[in-house]
């Protein structure tokens, strides 16, 4: 009797595991504090920084089991450095081709967590129609009860560098132009 009322139990433990396992929680990003930007060297000098103004995607994140996915679409039409000459000369060839490759887009679905916080999302970015694999790292993430939406935020900062050369960004290599990238999205998530 003791050993039939041992498996019960056991089969119980098993099924609620399985049961909080199942907790995946599906975000909408919040364009309004979502922004994908970046920073390059300019001669050694200074530092270049844009962002995309325009973007979209979702988060799904299952917290006890600690796994997750993201998508993230920006409109590389949307490229703004705060000085229009520079913009559109981002929009050409020499960088984006933006009438060739509107979008890029980030899938993200490895996520490593430190205790109950995102610290690293690795997937693969494509831009310019190639795709390689990015991971980005979390230097901030939370998840709270928003008091105006009535509704849990998941987000947090995320750094990566890249070398643009895989997407096919060379313009100004000869020059001195590095070819490295900082990538920064700051990202909130709105439960749905």
């Amino acid at each position: 009797m003791m050993i039939i009322k041992k498996a019960l139990i056991a089969a119980a433990a098993l099924g609620l595991s399985a049961f909080a396992q199942a907790q995946t929680a599906n975000y909408a990003i919040d364009p309004t504090h979502t922004f994908v930007t970046y920073e390059i060297g300019h001669f050694g000098t200074s530092t270049n920084r844009g962002r995309f103004d325009k973007k979209e995607g979702t988060v799904a994140l299952d917290k006890t089991a600690k796994t997750g996915k993201v998508e993230i679409t920006f409109e590389i039409a949307s490229v703004n450095t705060g000085v229009a000459p520079m913009n559109k000369h981002l929009l050409g060839d020499d960088f984006f081709s933006a009438e060739k490759f509107p979008t890029a887009k980030f899938v993200g679905d490895k996520f490593v967590f430190n205790g109950d916080k995102v610290s690293e999302v690795n997937g693969q970015l494509t831009l310019k129609d190639k795709t390689n694999p990015v991971t980005l790292k979390a230097t901030n993430f939370n998840c709270y009860q928003n008091p105006m939406l009535k509704r849990e935020v998941c987000g947090g900062d995320f750094e990566a560098t890249i070398d643009r050369t895989q997407w096919g960004i060379d313009y100004g290599l000869a020059w001195g132009f590095p070819k490295n990238v900082k990538l920064v999205i700051q990202v909130e998530a709105v439960r749905q």
